[in-house]
């Protein structure tokens, strides 16, 4: 199929052969992809309008919190030791990177002062 020009011309001929028609085989109708698309567009907005419509239950809070409180029960925390370990890595890193981004600072800074000044 070759491509017409003007704006949105592959849409429209792809239309052409999405219209809607009665299947003979099985005597359903079928709907064209925009027909499925205004639909389902339409159910959402329907269903967001009821949504906003509902006042909040306050169950609905409490369960969140409980299933918040049995996820909490599930994670298995570090021990004294470890997060000693875990806090030293982190300290040393931490440095590391400073001495790092200082030295380079200082060499790009001590770089510009020998080419500008």
């Amino acid at each position: 199929m070759a491509k017409s020009k003007g704006k949105n011309s592959d849409y429209k001929a792809a239309s052409q052969y999405s219209t809607s028609k009665t299947d003979d085989k099985k005597g359903k109708k079928t709907t064209s992809t925009m027909d499925r698309a205004q639909k389902i567009a339409n159910d959402r907005k329907k269903r967001k309008a009821q949504q906003q419509n509902k006042p909040r239950e306050k169950g609905k809070i409490k369960e969140y919190f409980k299933g918040v409180k049995l996820e909490m029960k599930k994670v298995v925390w570090p021990t004294r030791k470890e997060l000693g370990s875990f806090t030293v890595v982190v300290l040393c890193t931490c440095a590391a990177f400073a001495l790092l981004f200082w030295g380079l600072d200082s060499g790009t800074l001590a770089a510009i002062k020998a080419i500008c000044f």
